[in-house]
């Protein structure tokens, strides 16, 4: 699997989300969004479940992906707390980035990816997916929807 695109995906979030932060000043999010600290924590909480998945794999063992606890208000300020804040997640999330990237390319064998993955996949209280994906899917999903949104939803606090 060819991640440049997801490295590029990662580069462009952190490169937002260190913009805004050293903005001094970010912009309130409308009513209902999230915050940039929100942002990056949901970020990293789908990381780690893609992360959690990936390693199931791997290891031979059944897996399912639900990105619900990413959207959990308590969770993700758990997470902002325990990641250290704005600076700590974005370390987190680059930390993560590397680990998907390396999972995703030489790691995983085609055979690996292509495992169907029973998946559940929620925007705004509106489910976008509910049945199995190919695992090369959801890694990839990352580089051409999630994360290229979480950067505009970033840039937009500007």
């Amino acid at each position: 699997m060819d991640t440049t695109p997801l490295r590029d995906a990662y580069r462009a979030l952190l490169d937002a989300a260190a913009t805004v932060a050293g903005s001094g000043d970010p912009k309130a999010p409308p009513a209902g969004e999230w915050n940039a600290d929100q942002i990056l924590a949901h970020v990293a909480i789908v990381n780690a479940t893609t992360i959690a998945a990936a390693s199931c794999v791997a290891s031979g063992a059944n897996t399912t992906y639900d990105n619900r606890t990413a959207h959990d208000p308590w969770t993700l300020d758990r997470v902002i707390t325990n990641a250290g804040g704005n600076a700590g997640l974005r370390e987190r999330i680059r930390l993560q980035g590397e680990a998907l990237c390396t999972l995703g390319g030489p790691v995983l064998s085609e055979a690996e990816l292509a495992t169907l993955v029973p998946t559940l996949l929620l925007s705004h209280d509106t489910v976008l997916v509910d049945q199995p994906m190919p695992l090369r899917d959801l890694i990839g999903g990352l580089a051409e929807a999630e994360l290229p949104g979480h950067t505009k939803q970033l840039l937009a606090l500007l």
